[in-house]
């Protein structure tokens, strides 16, 4: 029927609005004109917003995994070390990596966003894209439209994640350390090392490790209690398990105990030696840093310190949005200096943005400055400062080669 219909003249219904437009432009040629216009600009935007924000998500990724590598890198070498150094319990070490990387997730996303931005923006001035998109209308503040509609659910992220999971994480990770500080003094002891007790009156230290878990040579003790001074010292040493007690055995060696007011001393030395273990537990204190209160809790109660940590939790979602606008000022493109000046340029601003975030949080918990007028010069200068940059560029390019006094035209 279809084919039939259109052997005897007659058109599809799909094609009326077709022939009903074709018809009226012909009889109104500057309408035609007026819809290309209006069609031709609506792709054009589309265009712009789609292949902007598509190679923004490619460099934020690319990104977001290798700054999150070097991360994880450095935490994994930084936290064997503090499990080396009996600071974190070795079976936990991958529990307080990924609180560390958590709590540590708001810079790693902003620095992430800033360097797509810049990166973007960097390919775009080498390949003289921008300048196709300036002829075509296009903008510096066309950009910011695109830009934010990619950006605004990381910086969603980034402050939910400062102001919710960097205080949890912070928690956690104290709650593992203090955990593990406050076990039983055997438990305590490693190999090599002089470890204090819990209450702080006991060193131990154990020469040489064996296969055996609770056995050791080479074993120092000294203990400080009852107005005494005691130093016990034997070549070999286990633990005994009796009757729910546990007994610590010493063979061969050497007692020695000073009276700590007359100063009588007495040395005495044995072939076996027995003690009950009294485990120390201390409990762990809670912790009084800043850094491991709610965010709620900080704004109830508005000490120096809780102001300072809260002006570093609101800061960064702050920065994140301040660090996309200096984007789109500082990018540029130069021949003579190359591709990466723009890159290092932004690597120095996003540097020296978080340090004075640092600076000024050390200064409101000294009380040097108020939290509400260290963020007001802060962040809403830096943003009046990129949005003043973006004017001058764009006024910049935009400047009429016919301002110039024009030349002789010779016949």
């Amino acid at each position: 029927m279809r084919f039939r219909s259109r052997e005897l003249g007659v058109q599809p219904r799909s094609a009326l609005p077709c022939i009903v437009n074709a018809r009226y432009f012909q009889a109104f040629p500057s309408a035609m004109m007026r819809h290309g216009a209006r069609r031709s600009r609506w792709f054009t935007l589309m265009l712009f917003d789609t292949s902007f924000r598509r190679e923004l998500a490619r460099n934020f990724s690319a990104t977001l995994v290798v700054l999150v590598t070097i991360v994880v890198t450095v935490l994994i070498i930084r936290t064997l070390g503090q499990a080396s150094d009996g600071r974190v319990n070795p079976s936990e070490v991958l529990l307080v990596m990924g609180f560390t990387v958590l709590g540590y997730l708001p810079i790693i996303l902003t620095l992430s966003l800033f360097v797509a931005v810049t990166a973007t923006l960097t390919r775009m001035y080498t390949q003289s894209e921008m300048v196709v998109w300036f002829s075509c209308g296009r903008s510096l503040f066309s950009f910011m439209r695109p830009a934010f509609r990619f950006a605004w659910p990381i910086l969603l992220v980034i402050a939910l994640l400062a102001t919710l999971a960097w205080p949890w994480s912070s928690q956690q990770i104290s709650e593992l350390k203090d955990r593990f500080q406050g076990r039983a003094d055997i438990e305590r002891v490693a190999p090599g090392r002089f470890i204090e007790s819990a209450a702080g009156q006991r060193v131990f230290f154990i020469d040489k490790d064996t296969a055996d878990a609770n056995s050791g040579t080479n074993i120092f003790i000294t203990d400080n209690s009852h107005d005494k001074e005691t130093v016990v010292s034997a070549q070999k040493g286990h633990v005994e398990i009796r009757n729910n007690a546990r007994i610590l055995v010493l063979n061969n060696g050497y007692r020695i105990e000073t009276d700590g007011k007359t100063g009588d001393m007495r040395d005495t030395e044995f072939e076996r030696y027995e003690n009950r273990i009294t485990p120390e537990i201390a409990m762990p204190a809670k912790s009084d840093s800043p850094s491991v209160i709610t965010t709620r809790t900080l704004l109830m109660q508005r000490t120096p310190r809780n102001l300072a940590e809260l002006s570093w939790r609101l800061g960064l979602p702050l920065a994140a949005f301040n660090l996309l606008l200096i984007g789109l000022a500082i990018t540029r493109s130069n021949p003579r200096v190359g591709r990466s000046s723009s890159l290092v340029l932004a690597l120095v601003t996003f540097a020296t943005y978080y340090n004075l975030i640092g600076a000024g949080q050390n200064w409101i918990g000294r009380e040097r400055i108020t939290a509400g007028a260290f963020m007001l010069l802060l962040h809403g200068g830096t943003l009046v400062a990129a949005l003043a940059w973006l004017l001058w560029r764009e006024r910049t390019w935009r400047r009429r080669p016919d301002t110039l006094p024009a030349s002789p035209v010779t016949a």
